[in-house]
Parts: C-alpha cells; structure tokens; sequence
C-alpha cells in the first residue's frame, strides 16, 4: 500500500537484505516471512537478497513469478533481484568492500553466477567472497548486462565500506577507475546520512540511496532504512531512477543509531566524538591501542564541501515502532507490551511507515497513550537524540527527556 506525501504516490523499497543462508541471519529468512513482514513495515518492494547462493535462488525460482523484471509473490507482492558480494584483494595494501548488485532477469543472474563460479565458491555464504578488484569486477559484469547495477554498499563503515577507515579508499575513482561513471549511486549504511554524503563533491552527484542491510525480518531491522521510489512497475523503471537521480527521497534512522557513527573500542566499553579521537591522536585511553575510527570521522576526514548541505531529495530521518513504544514503557523491544501496542496500531492504521510518518495525533490517541503518540510524533519530527554507536555498538534512544533536551 503506498502512501501519498507531498501530492505524490511514494513507493517504499528495501533493496538490500539477506537470507538465512548468510551468516549472522535469522533461520527465519524465508519469502513468506520477509512478505508478511514487509506489508506490516509499510515496504511496496523487497530485494531478494543472496542470489549468488544456490540454495536461496532455488526457492526464489520456486515462489516468484518473473515480469519486466519484478518478481511476484502469489499474492502481488513484488521483489528485486539482489545480492551483496564481498571483495577481498590487495591495491597497494588489503581491500576489502562490499558491493551491491541488482540484476535484471533469472537469465541475468544466471549467467553472473556461472562467471562467479570461475572465481571462487558461491555455495558456503549468501555473502561469497571473491579476489577481484572493484574495478574489474564491475568492468567483468557490466560485459554479462548493461542493466546490472552495482552499488557500494554502507559505504562509510570502517571495515568493508568502501569510503571506510579501514577499507583505504579516499574515492570512488582510486577504487573503480575506468568503470567509476558505471557506478550511479551510494547507499548511506546506518550510519550516514545523505547530508553527511553530499559533504563530498564526489558524491553530489550521485543519487544516494538508504538500505536496511537486514539480517532478520523483524519490523525493527526490515525497512529501519528504505528508498522512496515514484514507480516500481518494471525492473526498468527502478533502474531509470536510480541512474538518472529521480527517486523521491530516503527513509534514514537518526546516523548516531548505527554502529559505527562514533570513534571507539567496543571492548573497553570507550567511545568519543572526532574532535575527542583527535585530542587524544587516535589512541584509546583504556587499551593504548588505535581506536576504531567512525564515520562521522571518516566523513570529516574527506569532505571537501564547506557549511552545512540539505539533501534537495525528502529526507525522512525516524527510528522504527518498536524502539519507541519500548521506550516509552520503558521495557524491552520484544516484549508482549510492546507488540500489544504494536499490533493494535497495525491493526488501526495498516502499516508501520504510515504509523511513523502520516497518522495525525488526534487519531493515534484512539489507540494508544499520550505518551507513546507524543513520542511517535517527536520522532516524526526528529525531535530523538540518540547516543551514538561505535566499533559495532548500536546507538541507543536518550530516554532521559531532560538530557534530551539539553541537546535538541
């Protein structure tokens, strides 16, 4: 069910998600869960995740129907071909960046895999690792299909995003080379923002784009981050407004929820801001070691763009349901009162993101407390401050109104 905002019909899509057979995923990761689930979230668009694993691809065959390039669910329900890719390779010293990849057709994906298999093991992960520089692999699979796209995916977290701290690039060019003008858009990660990304006079003209990165189906990870397309009839018109930067805007969580937006070391429980990591050269005052540099640093470190820069695109920046009513009990994002109150206004309202984003004050209060409504709208209108996460660490909703104050 799309929503209509601004005067224009908005079709919300989450591209980039995993099966179950990825590690660290939900053995529940099946095409009837991520359905339900996404019709719950409000999402008119899934990828398929993980269509580099044998297993996975079968099942997609076996309970999607393909037309003009969208996958059909019995039901309507559409999906996207897509998988995430790892590369592992040495450019001067150790690259490792994970790309996404959308395809076109069952026949399009065929053929990457059959390459794929040239390269190494498809079977063991739904995120296989190759040794292939990006350049050439874009270059390589741009051959199978002009119409496969390539995106780098979380492009700022430290270890395998490709702007990271650690990955070494300081552009998309030193990284793709002579396929840089193949490459049409970034996705933010958790952990950045198009306003943090347009910093960058490299990416400005990029059409920056927001995926969950799921690993479970839950409404709490499904959709935390999405795209906000105007028309997803066609694997071509997808494709069209994501080239040509025509999509509508984003769905972003606050960036200081995502893992690694602070500096930091997990282990010793230590995290700071950038200007922290620079008074104290990057050393943790617990360990003595380098900290794990985030990417509020990272940004600050190549952004070449001065003053602030709003994104020209809608920009909705919201935590999901379940982090505020758990908030706002003051109990667990998985307990019985939460999803009591959760699934009353599903019930009402038919959909998380129409919850979030549209439902009015006056009709929330038919089915939950001043309270709770006070905080969906505070949310709405980014009025949470969240602790911010660091070195794989989630940021955490200030439940303190006093201190939240204090910061707005």
């Amino acid at each position: 069910m799309s929503l209509v905002i601004n005067n224009k019909e908005c079709f919300f899509a989450d591209l980039h998600i995993h099966s179950r057979f990825s590690r660290a995923c939900s053995k529940g990761l099946n095409i009837e869960n991520l359905e339900k689930w996404a019709k719950v979230k409000g999402l008119d668009l899934l990828g398929t995740g993980d269509f580099t694993h044998p297993q996975w691809l079968r099942e997609i065959k076996e309970n999607l129907n393909e037309k003009n390039g969208i996958l059909y669910t019995e039901s309507g329900f559409k999906f996207v071909l897509s998988s995430e890719v790892s590369l592992n390779y040495n450019q001067g010293k150790e690259r490792r960046v994970h790309l996404l990849v959308i395809a076109p057709s069952f026949k399009i994906v065929d053929r990457i895999n059959a390459w794929l298999d040239t390269l190494g093991r498809r079977d063991y992960d739904g995120r296989p690792i190759f040794r292939i520089s990006c350049e050439d692999f874009v270059k390589k699979i741009s051959k199978i299909s002009e119409y496969i796209e390539v995106i780098p995916a979380h492009i700022w977290t430290p270890w395998f995003g490709l702007l990271g701290s650690e990955s070494g690039f300081d552009s998309l060019e030193e990284a793709f080379g002579s396929q840089t003008s193949k490459i049409h858009a970034i996705e933010t990660g958790l952990s950045s923002d198009p306003e943090m990304n347009l910093r960058l006079n490299q990416i400005k003209n990029k059409t920056i784009v927001s995926f969950s990165d799921s690993h479970s189906f839950w409404p709490w990870r499904l959709g935390r981050e999405a795209t906000i397309f105007s028309s997803i009839n066609s694997y071509k018109e997808i494709l069209e407004e994501i080239r040509e930067n025509k999509i509508i805007g984003t769905i972003e969580v606050d960036p200081a929820y995502g893992k690694y937006h602070f500096d930091g070391h997990r282990n010793c429980n230590f995290s700071c801001s950038p200007e922290k990591t620079k008074e104290l050269n990057g050393i943790c005052p617990v360990c003595k070691k380098h900290l794990t540099l985030g990417v509020s640093y990272r940004v600050n470190e190549l952004a070449d763009v001065k003053g602030e820069v709003k994104s020209k695109k809608i920009v909705y920046k919201i935590l999901p349901l379940h982090e505020i009513i758990s908030s706002s009990l003051g109990t667990s994002i998985n307990s019985k009162k939460v999803w009591t109150i959760y699934n009353k206004l599903i019930e009402r309202f038919k959909n998380e993101l129409n919850v979030l984003l549209k439902v009015e004050k006056k009709e929330l209060l038919k089915v939950v407390d001043t309270g709770v409504a006070d905080l969906i709208l505070k949310n709405r209108d980014g009025k949470i401050k969240v602790k911010p996460g660091y070195d794989g660490v989630y940021g955490e909703m200030i439940k303190d109104w006093e201190e939240q104050r204090k910061l707005f």
